[in-house]
């Protein structure tokens, strides 16, 4: 007995280790967020978006017009495990968005915070509208956080331990994170971007010339490869499709002072001072001068979105980093480390204690507020009687949804019953015999992606569309000759068909961006074959 030993193992000794020191409180916080998303994520309805990658989930490829393959390939694999339902299809985005909590927390422990740091960063992450919305619909904006902390956490931890014999080697952990990235979604190339700029501004410049962050690109490139080779064998249809919405002028502008205030709202303007008191210390403060690439980074990521005009959401994957370090700073400021005699220090806590509860209570309440917003805790009902009561306007990302009486992340998630409804009168009409050469055309993805997942309990055969992938995914065999078309003039049509039959148009459904859809019916094909006709109907924008 007397020879019994009490010293930890090292993987549980790792263990506690990582819990100490506020991380319980973290990951409990991290459970309710993850909750709170499974209970409300079945809300409403299936949104836009989802339907797409849904679609192509059913295409597995190494890329698509509109996405790299990493969703698709995520929902394919959500779907084999968990099934079709709303929370189902949600559980992934719901899981990623959590975790993205836990992440910024041992961010904010890498940067020197202690148990109030990472509870402050903890609490600014789950409040933040942006991250809430990942947590609630499926989008390539679900995982882009997570990766791009990812990055950030093997930067930190490359430049924090510098001389160590294995610190250079976080930078090949680095390159396979941003590999995973660019599989997801590419706008993670401006972070590396920002990232080499910030290197090369600062002392950490040294670093490439060791061969190990060069390894890390090569390990991103090698990862990225089988994307960038699907792009051009398919001669660049992402780099088409950008092409196609700059010149058609769909995305709404903003001017710089619209495009910061857009940028507060995404992570609650309330937790504005904290991000912006991370940047000033990445940037400038002497205990963070290690990490000044972080701040370089933010800046360029920042002007390269806005010249590009880029969205104002395409930037809110960088904010954690910046709250982790606001929190930092503002927990010394609270507690005094950096005071002078103990007495004193221990003076200037007790009178600051209370600052840290009401600092919480304020996020809490400003999340609370804010929450409907993103998450759909109201009725449509409710939601719009809500909305009259916000200080500010909802932000409008393009010109067509100005005219939904939701914003579209809403206002997306309804009408699709309707349309597939309708499109099954239509079909019920196609004698039996005509079915196997009768086709459904639709003018857009998320119709397209509606028929090919709700039309199923119909009996409605896959959608065909010259939409983003739908184009690529062809004719599917039809000669056209017998087609139901949604969405089209009836003028238009006949200069296609010699017989265009109108069946009627959707239920109107008054929170639907897309409502009271035509649907048609048409015989006798005056184009030739639908192989032959199907370069004209390509829509990539």
């Amino acid at each position: 007995m007397a020879s019994t030993s009490t010293t930890l193992s090292p993987p549980s000794r790792r263990y506690n280790l990582f819990l100490a020191g506020g991380m319980l409180i973290v990951l409990a916080i991290t459970l309710a967020k993850l909750l709170f998303h499974i209970y409300f994520n079945n809300r409403y309805g299936y949104f836009r978006d989802e339907f797409d990658y849904i679609s192509c989930g059913d295409h597995l490829a190494w890329g698509y017009v509109d996405q790299p393959p990493l969703i698709p390939f995520l929902t394919h694999v959500s779907r084999a495990l968990f099934g079709d339902s709303l929370r189902a299809i949600r559980f992934f985005p719901a899981l990623a968005s959590s975790l993205l909590v836990v992440q910024a927390a041992v961010l904010a422990r890498e940067f020197g915070g202690r148990r109030f740091a990472l509870l402050l960063t903890a609490v600014t992450v789950v409040i933040a509208p942006q991250y809430l919305s990942n947590g609630s619909l499926l989008g390539t904006n679900c995982l882009e956080p997570n990766l791009w902390m990812g990055c950030a956490y093997f930067a930190i931890l490359a430049i924090k331990r510098a001389a160590t014999e294995k610190a250079p080697r976080y930078w090949l952990w680095f390159g396979v994170v941003a590999g995973l990235g660019l599989q997801e979604k590419y706008s993670i190339a401006v972070f590396g971007f920002g990232m080499v700029v910030g290197l090369l501004l600062t002392a950490q410049r040294r670093i490439f010339l060791n061969p190990w962050i060069w390894i890390g690109g090569l390990a991103a490139f090698l990862i990225f490869l089988p994307n960038l080779l699907w792009n051009i064998h398919d001669h660049w249809p992402f780099v088409e499709l950008m092409r196609n919405i700059r010149a058609e002028g769909r995305d709404v502008i903003l001017p710089l002072p619209q495009y910061f205030l857009q940028q507060t709202l995404l992570v609650d303007p309330i937790t504005a001072p904290i991000w912006l008191t991370g940047l000033f210390a990445l940037l400038f403060s002497a205990r963070f001068k290690p990490y000044r690439a972080l701040g370089w980074c933010y800046l360029v990521c920042f002007t390269v979105f806005f010249v590009l005009h880029g969205k104002n959401y395409y930037l809110a994957p960088i904010y954690p980093m910046l709250l982790a370090a606001g929190a930092v700073v503002i927990e010394s400021a609270i507690e005094g480390r950096e005071s002078g005699a103990k007495s004193a220090v221990e003076s200037s806590r007790s009178r600051r204690g209370w600052v840290k509860p009401v600092i919480v209570i304020i996020l809490l309440a400003s999340g609370a507020h804010l929450a409907p917003i993103v998450v759909p805790v109201l009725s449509p009902e409710a939601f719009l009687a809500y909305t009259k009561h916000l200080p500010f306007k909802l932000p409008v990302l393009e010109h067509s949804h100005a005219r939904a009486a939701l914003p579209q992340w809403y206002a997306d998630q309804f009408g699709w019953e309707e349309i597939v409804a309708e499109t099954a009168q239509a079909w019920n009409r196609i004698p039996v015999e005509e079915r196997g050469d009768c086709g459904i055309f639709l003018q857009d993805y998320g119709q397209a992606g509606a028929i090919d997942f709700l039309g199923r309990r119909y009996g409605l055969p896959p959608a065909l569309s010259g939409h983003q992938t739908w184009f690529l995914w062809g004719p599917r065999g039809y000669s056209g000759n017998c087609m139901v078309v949604l969405d089209d003039s009836r003028e238009n049509l006949e200069q296609l068909w010699d017989r265009v039959e109108y069946v009627g148009a959707s239920a109107d459904n008054p929170y639907a961006l897309e409502r009271q859809i035509d649907v048609f019916i048409c015989h006798g094909a005056r184009f030739g074959t639908l192989a032959e006709f199907w370069p004209k109907v390509k829509k990539w924008r």
